[in-house]
């Protein structure tokens, strides 16, 4: 369970005010169609996240050992302080296929998340936790947590919502988090 609730806390406040959440807005004002979004959003984020959890497992079968467990801390610490950044939804991520809200956001989602910071710390999860199952359940949870809302009230939310001081709790959680891992790989 604790691989449950901590992917899922993780995930849901990093993801506030990230590029996905952006283009969560953007998909939901083009199309005015929520439902097929969601389901957009959760096919894509399961895809995405369950390679990432496995790709982190694999590599901590891999490597394992105590200089690997502190390159996991450290990258919690990298995601705290990334976290940090707001992101933007540059021009060229902007959602351009007109096949229909449902196929659009199942592509967009799953290309924009590559590399983005809540795949990196799905990845850092399930080489921290060794259960992918429990792990991309846990982080797709999040991905909705913060996604559903931004689909349903778009714009309205954004502006009612401090982004910032979200993104400094994400940031103390990952930090707190990497601190908690690198002393008991160091203890």
């Amino acid at each position: 369970m604790e691989a449950f609730f901590t992917s899922t806390a993780l995930v849901a406040l990093a993801e506030i005010g990230d590029k996905t959440m952006l283009l969560a807005i953007v998909l939901a004002a083009r199309f005015r169609r929520p439902w097929p979004i969601v389901a957009g959003i959760l096919l894509a984020t399961l895809a995405n996240h369950a390679l990432a959890a496995l790709l982190g497992q694999q590599a901590a079968h891999w490597l394992a050992g105590e200089w690997f467990r502190i390159a996991v801390a450290a990258s919690f610490i990298a995601m705290g302080l990334w976290t940090l950044v707001p992101d933007r939804l540059d021009e060229d991520e902007q959602p351009k296929d007109r096949r229909g809200a449902f196929l659009t956001t199942l592509v967009a989602f799953f290309l924009v998340e590559i590399g983005d910071k809540t795949q990196v710390a799905t990845i850092a999860l399930g080489a921290q936790f060794d259960a992918v199952l429990t792990v991309t359940a846990g982080t797709t949870l999040g991905m909705l947590i913060a996604n559903v809302p931004a689909v349903l009230l778009g714009a309205k939310l954004v502006e009612r919502i401090s982004l910032r001081a979200v993104r400094l709790a994400a940031a103390a959680l990952f930090v707190a988090a990497g601190g908690w891992m690198l002393w008991a790989a160091l203890a």
